[in-house]
């Protein structure tokens, strides 16, 4: 009886044992296979993108040459004008004293006139009895048509200080006219709004806006630690948020020689010619996005930039090579441009080398495996 239960017991040890040394064993190996992969070739271009929008290359605003009241608009916004198109009249309101002040130098001329009248005709009378010589009348005449002038000058100036204008010349001071070809982009006034004459002092309030959106530039901003990489005339491609799935070729023609400090880092404005399709009606002020490629490196040996690893303490990368079954070793690399996808690779591998996918995900089991592994 003692030697079974002595068996018993080293049955029930060994059984242990063993059952411990699977659990071991089991826990030991990954959970999860992973893939290989070589090196390869390819075309990696290195981009910068710039945000901004398109505008038009010549926007000119519209300003009155005289203060006073918007009697009438004729056009809207969005239509195509002419030089000479009327877009809308003023109507002046008067100063009161310029008014008054005016009215007296009328006065003051039509008095003066009248004294000069007098003098006038009395030297004619003598002039043509012979009693004064010729010099002395034509003296008296040029007074009287001097005074004659100056009357002429002072009614001039009265109606321009009530209406805008003398005479015939209201076509230029209170009619408001397009002075050049294009799209009138806005009109910010309406009738009866109040507006200034620009002036040396007074830039003068703006009727109207009007643009050639035709011609198109982008205007955006990149950073301090890409502009060094810009030259003049690098095409562009740029992409617009309101029009989906199509890109506009342009060339750099611009680069800020001063930069502007948003949100701690430095922006340098820059500015590309847009080449437009007919196809597509580009309005003025459109957000976009400009892709320049600021380096191309044809047929380089490559790897996924997702199999790189990097090191906690000094951040170089580094790959895993496979050097057996499911065996990998630590190849340190140098790398060269990358394009966010692909990395170009200038030491440390070659073709032949395989090297680890490292973050492979596992598929996701369908929820009926899940049930009949449940059953």
């Amino acid at each position: 009886m003692k030697i079974l239960k002595y068996v018993g017991i080293a049955v029930l040890v060994l059984g242990a044992l063993w059952a411990a040394a699977f659990f071991i064993k089991s826990n030991s190996k990954s959970p999860i296979t992973f893939d290989s992969e070589t090196p390869f070739e390819a075309t990696i271009e290195k981009k910068t993108v710039a945000t901004g929008k398109v505008v038009p290359e010549d926007e000119i605003e519209i300003k009155p040459q005289i203060s006073g009241i918007i009697d009438k608009v004729y056009l809207e916004e969005g239509v195509q004008v002419k030089a000479g198109d009327l877009i809308a009249t003023v109507k002046v309101v008067p100063n009161e004293q310029s008014l008054n002040s005016a009215r007296g130098r009328i006065r003051n001329a039509e008095i003066n006139l009248n004294n000069v009248q007098i003098e006038y005709n009395r030297n004619k009378a003598l002039f043509e009895k012979g009693v004064i010589s010729s010099q002395d009348f034509n003296t008296q005449k040029l007074r009287f048509e001097q005074a004659t002038q100056e009357l002429k000058q002072a009614r001039s100036d009265y109606q321009i200080v009530k209406v805008g204008s003398a005479g015939g010349s209201s076509v230029a001071n209170t009619y408001i006219r397009a002075t050049v070809p294009g799209t009138l982009l806005t009109v910010p006034v309406e009738k009866g709004s109040q507006v200034i004459q620009s002036n040396n002092f007074n830039a003068g309030t703006s009727i109207a806006t009007i643009a050639d959106l035709s011609n198109m530039i982008f205007e955006g901003k990149v950073d301090e630690a890409e502009v060094g990489k810009l030259k003049i005339g690098m095409p562009l491609k740029v992409s617009l948020g309101a029009i989906e799935d199509k890109e506009f070729d342009a060339k750099l023609r611009f680069v800020a020689p001063k930069g502007d400090e948003e949100s701690g880092a430095v922006q340098f404005k820059i500015e590309g010619d847009v080449t437009l399709d007919d196809d597509y009606f580009v309005r003025a002020g459109y957000s976009a996005n400009a892709s320049i490629v600021l380096e191309t490196k044809k047929d380089v040996l490559s790897v996924k930039e997702a199999w790189l690893q990097h090191d906690k303490e000094t951040d170089e990368p580094y790959v895993e090579v496979e050097v057996g079954e499911q065996k990998f070793e630590r190849r340190d690399i140098k790398v060269g441009i990358s394009d966010g996808i692909n990395v170009e690779i200038l030491e440390g591998l070659t073709k032949e080398d395989k090297v680890k996918v490292w973050n492979k995900t596992e598929p996701k089991k369908r929820n009926d495996d899940k049930k009949e592994n449940n059953n």
